[in-house]
Order: C-alpha cells, then sequence, then structure tokens
C-alpha cells in the first residue's frame, strides 16, 4: 500500500493590519467611533483594545476630565483646523504627513480636495498596510511613501515636492514617543526641509506634563505603563508654552503658536487669557502646535 499524504494545511490569512502597533489600531479604531473614519482603516484589535479601556476612559473623563479619546478628538480637530485655514489661505499648498499610522486624514481630505497633492508616509511595514487598506476605497491610488524620519530617505521624500508652493508637514500622536534629543533631531530635520519651500509649516500635537490636573501623578505613571507596553520613550518633556516655543526656535522653527484646547474652545476670551495661552499650562492634556520655517 502506499502511504497516504499527510493533507497540508491551508495557509492561514494573515491580517493586513499585523505590523501595527496597539496604539496606532486603538486610535484608528477611535476615530472610526467618532464617524470620521473608514471600515478598512478600522481593525479587529482595534475595536477590541476600545471595548477593553471604554470603562476605564468613562472613568477618566468623569474624575479627570478627560480621557485618551477625548485628547484624540481635540488634537485631531485641531490640527484640522489648522490645516482648513493654511488651505484656504494658500490653495496650490501641498501635504505631507507623517508617521500616518491609521489616519483617516489623507482621506478624507483627498476627497474633500480632489486637487489636492496629500502623501503619507511611514516605516515601511505600516505603510504597505496602509497602502492596501486605501486601495480599496480610493482611485487613483493615493502616495503612501515607505521612509524612515532619521534616515537620508525622508530629505529625498522632500525633494518630490515642488518648492515653488508651499508645504505643509504633519504630524500626529508622534513627538511624545521620541527621547528629548531625539525630537530636536526631527524638529532640525523638519524645519531645515521646509525652508526650502515657497512658505513651510509645521503642524503637530504634543502632550505636556500633566502638572496642573487632579491625579496628574496617576497620569504619569500610565506613560511609563505606556513606555513599556510601546516599547518606546514615550514622555512628557515640556511643561509651559515657552518651553516648546524655545526649543523649537533651537531647531530652526520661527513664528511658533501653541493652541490649548481649554482656550480655543472658549465662547469668551479676554485679553488675559490670550496672553496665559502664550505662557501658561492651562490645564489641557494634549496641546497643538503651528510652527514656520
Amino acid at each position: 500500500m502506499s502511504k497516504q499524504s499527510i493533507p497540508q494545511k491551508s495557509p492561514v490569512a494573515e491580517s493586513p493590519h499585523r505590523h501595527i502597533s496597539f496604539t496606532a489600531h486603538y486610535t484608528g479604531y477611535i476615530w472610526f467611533q467618532e464617524g470620521i473614519s473608514h471600515p478598512v482603516l478600522a481593525s479587529s484589535k482595534g475595536r477590541f483594545l476600545a471595548k477593553m479601556v471604554s470603562p476605564l476612559e468613562s472613568w477618566a473623563e468623569l474624575i479627570i476630565g478627560d480621557s485618551m479619546r477625548s485628547t484624540l478628538r481635540q488634537r485631531h480637530q485641531l490640527i484640522d483646523r489648522q490645516l482648513d485655514r493654511f488651505l484656504a489661505a494658500y490653495p496650490d499648498a501641498q501635504v505631507l504627513e507623517i508617521a500616518t499610522g491609521l489616519s483617516p486624514r489623507g482621506w478624507r481630505y483627498r476627497q474633500k480636495y480632489p486637487d489636492l497633492i496629500y502623501v503619507e508616509a511611514d516605516l515601511p511595514d505600516m505603510a504597505a498596510a496602509k497602502r492596501s487598506a486605501l486601495m480599496q476605497i480610493e482611485n487613483p491610488q493615493p502616495r503612501i511613501e515607505a521612509v524612515d524620519l532619521f534616515g537620508e530617505g525622508f530629505q529625498q521624500l522632500l525633494s518630490t515636492f515642488d518648492e515653488s508652493k508651499p508645504l505643509v508637514i504633519i504630524s500626529e500622536g508622534l513627538v511624545n514617543y521620541f527621547t528629548k534629543d531625539m525630537l530636536h533631531n526631527l524638529w532640525t530635520q523638519l524645519a531645515t526641509g521646509l525652508r526650502r519651500f515657497k512658505v513651510g509649516i509645521y503642524l503637530t500635537d504634543i502632550y505636556p506634563e500633566p502638572v496642573t490636573r487632579r491625579l496628574g501623578r496617576l497620569i504619569w505613571q500610565s506613560s511609563k505603563l505606556l513606555r513599556i507596553m510601546s516599547r518606546s520613550a514615550f514622555a512628557f518633556h515640556f511643561i509651559s508654552p515657552v518651553e516648546i516655543i524655545d526649543a523649537m526656535k533651537q531647531a530652526g522653527f520661527s513664528d511658533i503658536q501653541v493652541f490649548q484646547p481649554a482656550f480655543e474652545n472658549s465662547n469668551s476670551v479676554e485679553n488675559s487669557d490670550a496672553e496665559n495661552q502664550k505662557t501658561k499650562h492651562l490645564g489641557d492634556l494634549v496641546w497643538v502646535i503651528e510652527a514656520k520655517a
């Protein structure tokens, strides 16, 4: 009798989201819950994480006044607002969003502004996953570039844009994952690259040290847990807007504005409040920065 062949197992389909960090899974699903993203950018792992931490998020919003999901909403809306203002002033502007993860912003803005050049960039595995997802819903296929922000490839990527037109570079949910030295190097690279353009602007969010909040020590300890879980150098580097402005000036930026949600969402704005936003920590867990080079 001939030997029976051993049945071969069918290969297990690999998830297109398998190379994405858990933080990207979570933020991607929260944006989907907010109604601003597409199902192809919302993973099952993100849904699981959002469901798992939802009770903790609700508790944080009740006791602390903010949570991860509320800060995601605040930073996304403020960056969108500043980007819309810039595009209104410079209709021929180009946009480069770095370390995009599962952010829906590129997809949304390419729908909103059909003639807009909007390029997304991330590390190779993430870029490939994002490209595969967006191919299902965008035609023509958007530019999703694989690049290391600290390598030569980043300046080469900048050289593919038209220097006679304005360029906006966006990062969201990125800068707190670097050490202060790495952040200085990144900001220096961005400022150097943006100076080549007719107008160069950088939009980013940043989490300041939560020194003014109730249970601030708990938030600080939670950040240490996030550092371990994400295998990163996540940290709070700045306490006041003045510190951020000084650090960005050292990196080569000028005309730096720090937007704090507590001030931006206020219905009545006093001159003293406007001055405080420039110098003092008003209590928000996340700020948005606009800097020109």
